[in-house]
C-alpha cells in the first residue's frame, strides 16, 4: 500500500509539471523565466534580457483563453532592465496561462510557454496574528484566507538573543503553538505563510515575514535589547529626590564641620578700628573734643581695670614726692589713682589705656608705660 501510494503521488506531480511546463517547439524554448503568481491576484513573468536577447527588445503577450482561437493580449505593464523590456506585470485571469515572446515588430515568435497559474501562488502575509500565553506555552494564530486553506502551512520563528538561529515551528492553517519558553529569557517571533509542494505549488513559494515581534514571560516589549523590565515614572522620581535630599545632607554636614574647622584654625579677631570711629566721623579727627563727649560715659561705666594691661597701683603722695624728684620737673608719671582721686574722668579714661612697661612715652607733659608688643592709637 505504501508503495501504491508513492506511486500515486509520483504520478499527480508529474502531471503536474507536464501541464505547467509544456512548451510549443521552437529554438529557444528552453530559457529559463520566473513567475510568481500574487495570491492568485497579480502575475509577474520575468527574463533575463541581456544574456537571452542581447541589442533587442523583444515583445510580451498572454492569454487566459483556453478556446481554440485564444485572444491574445499585450503586456499592460512592462519590467524594464536598462531600458530593455525583462518581465511583464498583469492581472490573473484563470487557472491556464499561456504566454508568447516576440521579437520587436512581433513578426518572429522567440519563446512560448503554457501553464497552471495556480502552482505558482505566493501567499499574502499572515493578516490579524495574535499570541496566547499559557505559562512557558504560546500559541499563536491569525485569520484564514478566503481560498485555499488546504494547500497553506503557518511557520513560526522563534529565538533568543542568545541563539544565533532561528527555531523552527510548522502546522497546519491558520494556529500553530510552541513550549519550553523561559520567563527569564526575551524571544523575538515572527510568522509567515506557505504554499504545499508538489502538491498545490511546484515552486516553494512563501509570503513574506509579518513584522517581528518580542516577547518575555507573556508581555510584549519594544524590543530584546534589556531583559530588564524599565522602571515606572514614579519609581525614578522617587529615586531621585531621595539622592538629593542625600546630597543636601551630606554638604550640610561638611559646611558645619568646615565652619569648626575655620573657627579653631583661624579664629577671628576683633577690628579696633570701630573704637574710634566717632572720632573721625563726627569730630573730624579733634580728640580733645572727642574726650569731652565722652566724658559722661567714662563716669557712669566707673572703669573697672581689671584685665592685666589696666592694673595700676596706688601710690602714696610721699612716694610721688621721691619720684618726682628722680625725674625732671617737666615730666611726671601719671597714675589711675591719683585720677580717681581729683574726680577727672578724662585722667581716668588716660590711665585705665596706660600699659604697664619699661617704656615710658612722653605725651602732653605725660609719661605713659608701655610693652614692646602693645601700641596706642589715638
Amino acid at each position: 500500500m505504501r508503495l501504491i501510494f508513492q506511486a500515486c503521488s509520483m504520478l499527480f506531480t508529474m502531471g503536474n509539471l507536464v501541464a505547467s511546463q509544456s512548451q510549443s517547439p521552437g529554438w529557444k524554448n528552453d530559457i529559463s523565466t520566473t513567475i510568481i503568481n500574487f495570491n492568485n491576484e497579480k502575475m509577474q513573468i520575468t527574463w533575463a534580457a541581456r544574456e537571452l536577447f542581447p541589442g533587442e527588445n523583444v515583445s510580451f503577450s498572454y492569454t487566459f483563453d483556453e478556446s481554440k482561437y485564444k485572444v491574445w493580449k499585450p503586456c499592460p505593464t512592462y519590467l524594464l532592465d536598462q531600458d530593455y523590456n525583462s518581465g511583464c506585470l498583469f492581472k490573473t485571469e484563470g487557472p491556464t496561462l499561456a504566454i508568447s515572446i516576440r521579437n520587436n515588430n512581433g513578426s518572429e515568435e522567440l519563446f512560448s510557454k503554457r501553464l497552471k497559474s495556480d502552482f505558482y501562488i505566493k501567499p499574502n502575509r499572515p493578516e490579524n496574528v495574535t499570541f496566547f500565553w499559557n505559562e512557558d506555552t504560546v500559541t499563536v494564530s491569525c485569520n484564514k484566507p478566503e481560498r485555499a486553506v488546504k494547500c497553506l502551512r503557518l511557520e513560526l520563528q522563534y529565538k533568543s538573543k542568545f541563539d544565533k538561529q532561528w527555531q523552527s515551528r510548522t502546522s497546519k492553517c491558520c494556529s500553530v503553538g510552541e513550549q519550553g519558553f523561559d520567563s527569564r529569557k526575551c524571544y523575538s517571533f515572527r510568522v509567515r505563510l506557505k504554499r504545499l509542494v508538489p502538491y498545490c505549488n511546484v515552486v516553494n513559494y512563501s509570503s513574506d515575514w509579518e513584522a517581528e515581534t518580542f516577547w518575555m514571560n507573556g508581555t510584549l516589549l519594544d524590543s530584546c535589547n534589556d531583559d530588564i523590565k524599565p522602571q515606572s515614572n514614579t519609581a525614578i522620581v522617587l529615586s531621585c529626590l531621595l539622592a538629593v535630599i542625600l546630597m543636601m545632607l551630606i554638604l550640610l554636614i561638611l559646611l558645619c564641620k568646615w565652619q569648626r574647622l575655620q573657627k579653631s584654625v583661624m579664629p577671628s579677631v576683633p577690628d579696633p578700628k570701630h573704637i574710634f570711629d566717632d572720632l573721625f566721623s563726627d569730630h573730624n579727627g579733634n580728640f580733645q573734643e572727642w574726650i569731652d563727649k565722652t566724658d559722661h560715659a567714662v563716669v557712669q561705666t566707673k572703669l573697672e581695670c581689671e584685665e592685666p594691661e589696666c592694673i595700676t597701683e596706688a601710690e602714696s603722695p610721699q612716694e610721688d614726692e621721691k619720684k618726682s624728684n628722680k625725674h625732671e620737673p617737666r615730666e611726671k608719671i601719671f597714675t589711675f589713682s591719683e585720677a580717681a582721686e581729683n574726680n577727672d574722668p578724662k585722667e581716668a579714661q588716660i590711665a585705665c589705656l596706660m600699659p604697664m612697661s619699661n617704656t615710658i612715652a612722653s605725651f602732653a607733659g605725660f609719661h605713659i608705660l608701655m610693652n614692646d608688643d602693645m601700641y596706642v592709637t589715638l
